[in-house]
């Protein structure tokens, strides 16, 4: 048996099932992740896909043959794994999931304790470890289960006082993922109208990922049905959550964690945020206008908590929708995300649109393109922008006194990523047809 080595990707392992990642290659990850952690006691935890019980049969069979203690938390959320492995007495754990990918693909994120520290294992680390052999499919896995829901739930409510909320009426959209099996097990004093709750690999309704065209409707709809004040949208496996304005509109992620900033920022005073070289300039305004310290990163939740981690933030975040916070082991969590936003909204008072108003003085847009060079074209936007002020923490950054933008490489696909943000639209469109001549000429 071939392994295919691209599913090893920068933050995790992912591919399509089964002609890229199989029960046969989950088996070997399961036994090179045992040896190359050294852990006795693993568990590992589901999302909705298809075939994610399959894969995780065989990982633990793996995780087995090299003599690991395997336990199964269930069809939970992504975070649900990394509280099972700070709080309960694991050395490591395996989520199976694509997170928003379509639903054709399937992966693993990877946790390993150290020093009740917890550190992500990137795909790349095990990579030339997984060994190719014979893989039998026959015979028993004994996995115990074990049951963590009402230990996770308890722990995250414990971090807030929800006895004020205003009594909202939400629009709650799981896509069809997991975040349904936790939000219906907890009280809230809201009322919540559910779409999607129940677990579906199928996604019948819209794809797993919010951000892409037409997953929004949906939700758009009901809002309006409904007469809701807001609502919310969670990915696949609930480590991406989206707020939706009383318009059906989504918020930009990046003025999502400015107002995450500046609640928490108000409980801990002049502590660290941490946020991506993407996101828009005024996150580290206004961090620092509230008295707080901005840490840019690299792009990827992973890089985000590397920066909340060496300077000890409170919290971060980035575009994506992923929020990251020193109380949950300084690892994302969207559950938390989402009642700090219930309370952030209720105190607030005014509408989510005019919320987001506030905090978003600047115009700003993402572009893709294709190129075959990529290293040569990010060199001639290097010398082309000279008068700028460039940085390279990722890609490549040029700031001017009105306008900015980041071009950076994708690490899977010939493809040159533009963020671009202005002072006024003018400009923008001015920039975005300037900078898009440059790239396509």
């Amino acid at each position: 048996m071939e392994i295919n080595k691209s599913i090893f990707k920068s933050y995790d392992i992912r591919g399509i099932y089964p002609e890229e990642l199989n029960e046969a290659t989950a088996y070997h990850i399961g036994r090179a992740f045992v040896r190359f952690t050294g852990a006795k006691n693993v568990v590992v935890c589901q999302d909705a896909r298809l075939s994610s019980m399959a894969l995780l049969e065989a990982l633990a069979k793996g995780m087995i043959a090299e003599n690991a203690g395997v336990q199964y938390i269930g069809q939970l959320p992504t975070e649900c794994l990394y509280f099972a492995v700070a709080w309960h007495d694991f050395d490591a754990g395996v989520m199976i999931t694509a997170s928003h990918n379509p639903k054709e693909y399937n992966g693993f994120k990877m946790i390993v304790k150290k020093d009740k520290t917890l550190s992500i294992m990137r795909g790349k680390e095990l990579s030339s470890l997984v060994e190719e052999s014979n893989y039998n499919k026959n015979g028993d896995v004994v996995v115990k289960e074990r049951d963590i829901l009402s230990d996770y739930i308890k722990y995250i409510f414990n971090l807030f006082d929800l006895t004020n909320l205003k009594k909202f009426k939400i629009v709650v959209d799981a896509s069809n993922g997991v975040i349904g099996n936790v939000l219906s097990k907890v009280t809230l004093p809201v009322e919540i109208i559910p779409l999607n709750f129940r677990p579906d690999g199928n996604f019948p309704n819209h794809a797993p990922n919010p951000l892409e065209p037409g997953s929004s409707d949906q939700i758009k709809e009901a809002i309006k049905q409904h007469g809701a004040d807001f609502g919310f949208m969670f990915d696949g496996d609930a480590d991406r959550i989206f707020l939706v304005n009383e318009a059906g509109e989504l918020a930009p992620a990046d003025m999502v964690l400015l107002l995450l900033a500046k609640y928490f920022l108000r409980k801990n005073p002049k502590a660290a945020i941490a946020y991506n070289a993407i996101c828009s300039k005024a996150v580290p305004e206004f961090v620092k206008k509230w008295g707080g310290i901005p840490v840019r990163t690299q792009v990827g939740a992973v890089n985000v908590r590397d920066g909340l981690l060496k300077n000890n933030g409170v919290m971060g975040g980035e575009v994506s929708a992923h929020y990251c916070f020193r109380d949950y082991f300084y690892m994302d969590s969207g559950l938390i995300a989402f009642l700090a936003m219930l309370q952030i909204i209720s105190e607030d008072g005014r509408k989510v649109s005019e919320i987001i108003k506030e905090i978003s003085p600047y115009f700003k847009t993402d572009t893709n393109f294709q190129v075959a060079d990529k290293e040569k074209m990010l060199k001639r936007i290097k010398e082309k922008y000279v008068d700028g002020k460039q940085d390279f923490l990722d890609g490549i950054t040029v700031e001017y006194q009105d306008w900015w933008f980041n071009v950076r490489p994708s690490n899977t696909e010939p493809l040159l990523r533009l963020t671009l943000e202005a002072d006024t639209p003018e400009l923008l469109e001015v920039k975005k047809k300037e900078l898009s001549e440059c790239i396509i000429l």
